[in-house]
């Protein structure tokens, strides 16, 4: 039973990822961190491959780790968005973790948290779907990820998850203009 909560948490961080790394893909393009970006994504992209059966790369997700470690302090104070990039790579800290065996000192929820806190860190209003704020369309994605994850399984999650990730996408374009 521990087993099946672990991979549903694991899930359900990884979509939170994906679907807010939308937004990270444009404001890392705009702090010139793309490339840092690309190997934490790696990274996202090796445990959602291994919650599909596949092992575990320890090499991509060991460079994930440790460009995901410093990735947020490369964000430049004078951008806006810098909190909600903070808030994403806590978000995939806690991803990574749950992926080491017998980690007791973090739970998804703490990732879904983080993902819940980048989203009210957004700094402007936005118009998604019936939506103004992040802060309330997150929550909203997270209901639907699990709603989704128990009907369809992990690929109707990650379609879920990269549709929504458009949405994201566009609010960072719109800030970065």
């Amino acid at each position: 039973m521990d087993e099946m909560l672990d991979a549903t948490g694991a899930a359900l961080c990884c979509a939170a990822a994906i679907r807010l790394g939308g937004a990270m893909r444009v404001l890392a393009a705009r702090a010139e961190v793309p490339d840092r970006y690309d190997l934490v994504v790696a990274g996202v992209d090796n445990i959602v491959a291994s919650l599909e059966g596949k092992d575990l790369d320890e090499s991509v997700l060991g460079k994930a780790f440790g460009e995901n470690w410093d990735l947020d302090v490369r964000y430049p104070a004078e951008l806006s968005g810098g909190a909600f990039f903070r808030r994403w790579t806590q978000l995939v800290f806690v991803t990574i973790v749950l992926t080491r065996p017998k980690q007791q000192q973090l739970v998804a929820v703490q990732g879904l948290d983080s993902a819940l806190e980048a989203a009210t860190a957004w700094p402007s209003d936005v118009s998604v779907d019936s939506f103004i704020r992040l802060a309330d369309y997150e929550p909203a994605c997270q209901r639907d990820a699990e709603k989704r994850l128990r009907k369809g399984g992990l690929p109707a999650l990650w379609k879920l998850a990269e549709e929504q990730s458009g949405q994201y996408r566009r609010a960072a374009e719109l800030l970065v203009g």
